[in-house]
């Protein structure tokens, strides 16, 4: 998100989470502060490799609550963030295209609060494309995870349909968008609606 209105409007349909992508390879790349910032849904900051210093510096600048790694970040880059960002809360990003994948897991295992299982693919996130998701009935973790990759309009039922103990939330990103960085309201106004019933 980086439009004030577009911003205004998401947080008006009862989201819980809000997303700031900092990260220059991506359409999606937040580079000025918006004139308005989400006061009622926690702020997220989406990185990839990046300097911590870098990551507590947007911290700072945009009041995030979280902070969400989608690149080889280690437990020791974790740690690292941790202590420039006390109290911040870390997503880790998996990128999923079989039970192996789930493997890695472990290792970030009381290092992050949540998991994001994504599509494992060229880019770094935002790339429109699901995975097999019953490979997640694998996942033994005790790390709650965020379904994410490719979850469109039209996924409503499958999403209710789909049951795991350690599912907390889905990603709602490229596919309920008009341009990148731009969400339709009204698409996201009526999936939420259809979740929630």
């Amino acid at each position: 998100m980086r439009d004030a209105d577009n911003i205004r409007a998401v947080e008006s349909l009862g989201v819980d989470w809000m997303g700031f992508i900092f990260y220059g390879h991506s359409s999606r790349n937040v580079e000025t502060l918006p004139s308005y910032l989400p006061k009622d849904v926690k702020r997220v900051g989406v990185f990839v490799d990046e300097d911590p210093l870098t990551v507590s510096l947007r911290v700072k600048q945009f009041g995030l609550e979280i902070v969400q790694l989608h690149g080889a970040e280690d437990p020791r880059y974790i740690g690292r963030i941790r202590a420039l960002c006390p109290g911040i809360t870390v997503v880790k990003a998996l990128s999923i295209a079989s039970d192996k994948d789930l493997d890695k897991a472990s290792a970030y295992f009381g290092m992050v609060e949540y998991f994001l299982f994504d599509t494992k693919a060229k880019l770094a996130g935002g790339n429109g494309v699901q995975f097999d998701w019953s490979i997640l009935n694998s996942y033994r973790g005790t790390v709650p995870f965020i379904l994410s990759g490719g979850i469109g309009p039209e996924d409503a039922a499958r999403i209710n349909a789909f049951n795991h103990p350690m599912m907390e939330g889905i990603d709602l990103n490229s596919r309920f968008e008009t341009a990148p960085a731009l969400k339709d309201v009204e698409s996201l106004k009526s999936f939420l609606s259809q979740i929630k019933n």
